[in-house]
């Protein structure tokens, strides 16, 4: 198992855009396995690469007992939406409800390079979209309207964790093209 932990709000990893991943070699797919080890362990729904510290396009998530991971996605959202509650693991024990669409049609690769197509509704729609939003520096309470969001701020500033010292960088053996923190 390789639990990696995760960064916290306040890490610039998490608000820098991630790149692209090239080379589906060993690496990749070590981070892959990463991910889904300190997914399940946290527990959550999801995790991004930039959540450990890696700023590449990857992202894991576990949802209804389906477990799974993207590269380099691209989701096509419906026009209908869902509102519902929406937590992170970069938040802990935050959770705000969150307007998503309700489906999403999500491509990309897996971890050996094979493209992907994955039709997602409901809380899968909302993984994918909260995932996906990470890899391009986006947290959740950035959705927010400007209530929610201060009330949000107010309780990370509050938390216990905030300000709590980052975990050592790893180095991404891909090219980051000076993305990586």
């Amino acid at each position: 198992m390789a639990v990696q932990p995760i960064r916290l709000f306040g890490d610039p990893v998490l608000r820098q855009r991630a790149v692209q991943v090239d080379d589906f070699d060993k690496e990749v797919r070590q981070l892959v396995t990463d991910l889904t080890d300190t997914m399940l362990a946290a527990p959550g729904a999801g995790l991004a690469a930039p959540q450990i510290g890696v700023s590449l396009r990857v992202f894991t998530w576990n949802v209804e007992g389906e477990v799974g991971h993207l590269v380099n996605p691209t989701l096509q959202l419906s026009d209908e939406t869902q509102d519902g509650a929406e937590g992170c693991l970069s938040l802990p024990e935050l959770t705000y409800e969150c307007l998503r669409a309700l489906s999403v049609v999500a491509t990309g690769f897996d971890m050996y390079g094979e493209p992907q197509r994955i039709e997602a509704s409901e809380l899968l729609a909302r993984a994918m979209q909260h995932e996906t939003d990470h890899l391009d520096g986006i947290l959740f309470i950035d959705k927010l309207d400007t209530q929610a969001r201060k009330a949000a701020m107010k309780e990370i500033r509050e938390s216990d964790w905030f300000g709590l010292e980052r975990p050592a960088v790893k180095v991404s053996p891909h090219p980051t093209n000076g993305f990586a923190r």
